[in-house]
């Protein structure tokens, strides 16, 4: 495994990043394709064997039942000074809204019953899953600022936001002498690029890191052509919705990502991670058999050379906004996804 630095941080982290996501209780949350307890120590395990120090979980992900799993197999497993843990908060809800509940208040609850879910004093990484419409931006990052100087947080970073949005919450916050966000959790991968456009050249004049998610495109980028899905590629209905639309188009990429792999005697997901590696800090790689994080820790090791990149990124042309991004609109903000955090659920 090889190491860096997280940005403007002092986190040194692993290339790769495990994607907790597929780990919780399937009875508790919005996803029946994700795996118990016992398989997700396994892969945790495994990972921690292979030189992965960087996990990633959130408290929407099967309602706090994946925090639990990656705490307590830390716990077990590793060192707490020897892991770099994140996880991440969702906006107020509208019954929070109604009882007057500041943003500041909602994130010292939320990251409350996140530490409480991880057994631990403290992540290392606090993210803000998506952007709040309804909780002013200095809410926001003075409550972000609170639990950083509280030490319950190390450092803060921003999913699912524009170039726009990360630009105005950092110039506030040095405005207001508050904590930056040092890192961006977008989604990109080789066959949706659109980060490309403002966030990536954004993030290197800022020494931002990129920790983007879906970096496999949900395993697209990682099966050849035809072959059989998986248990969540046939449910992940939210998965289907990113891609479904661009598949023909895709289709093409991903078939010379197969020929590649044929090529170097490698896997589709060495050579998919190793296009991203070039492009990022640490991609976030879900993993819910051992096999997927074997693949991703290869993946590390595998240097494509200039025309190899070349021939894969010739084919992109350009996608639509999908997923949680093409909801980040004022307009856009009610009744297109249900997000959920222990009971309670938001719609975004």
């Amino acid at each position: 495994m090889k190491y860096t630095k997280l940005g403007n941080s002092d986190l040194n982290v692993s290339r790769i990043c495990m994607g907790c996501m597929g780990f919780g209780d399937p009875a508790r949350g919005q996803h029946s394709w994700t795996i118990d307890e016992e398989h997700s120590r396994e892969i945790i395990k495994r990972g921690l064997d292979l030189g992965v120090n960087f996990y990633d979980t959130a408290i929407g992900y099967q309602s706090g039942t994946s925090e639990q799993y990656v705490g307590r197999a830390l716990r077990d497993f590793a060192k707490r000074e020897d892991l770099v843990v994140a996880t991440k908060f969702l906006p107020r809800t509208q019954e929070e809204i109604a009882k007057g509940i500041s943003g500041q208040q909602h994130i010292e609850n939320m990251i409350d019953t996140s530490l409480k879910n991880l057994g631990m004093d403290y992540v290392d990484l606090y993210i803000y899953h998506m952007w709040d419409w309804n909780t002013p931006i200095y809410d926001i990052m003075e409550g972000l600022d609170r639990i950083v100087k509280a030490g319950k947080a190390r450092y803060i970073g921003i999913s699912n936001c524009f170039a726009w949005q990360i630009a105005k919450a950092n110039a506030l916050a040095e405005k207001e002498g508050f904590s930056k966000f040092v890192s961006i959790q977008g989604h990109y991968n080789l066959i949706f690029r659109e980060e490309e456009r403002e966030m990536v050249p954004y993030c290197e004049e800022e020494n931002i890191a990129l920790t983007p998610y879906s970096a496999l495109a949900s395993g697209r980028l990682s099966r050849k052509t035809g072959e059989e899905d998986t248990k969540r590629a046939a449910e992940d209905s939210y998965a289907k919705f990113k891609y479904d639309a661009t598949a023909e188009q895709d289709g093409v990429i991903i078939r010379r990502v197969e020929e590649l792999a044929e090529k170097r005697g490698v896997t589709m997901t060495e050579v998919s991670l190793a296009w991203l590696l070039t492009k990022v800090t640490s991609p976030v790689v879900g993993a819910t058999k051992l096999h997927h994080i074997e693949g991703a820790a290869k993946a590390v090791e595998l240097e494509l050379t200039e025309e190899e990149i070349s021939y894969l990124e010739e084919p992109y042309v350009p996608h639509p906004l999908a997923g949680v991004m093409a909801q980040n609109k004022r307009s856009d903000a009610a009744g297109k996804h249900v997000w959920t955090t222990g009971d309670q659920k938001i719609v975004k």
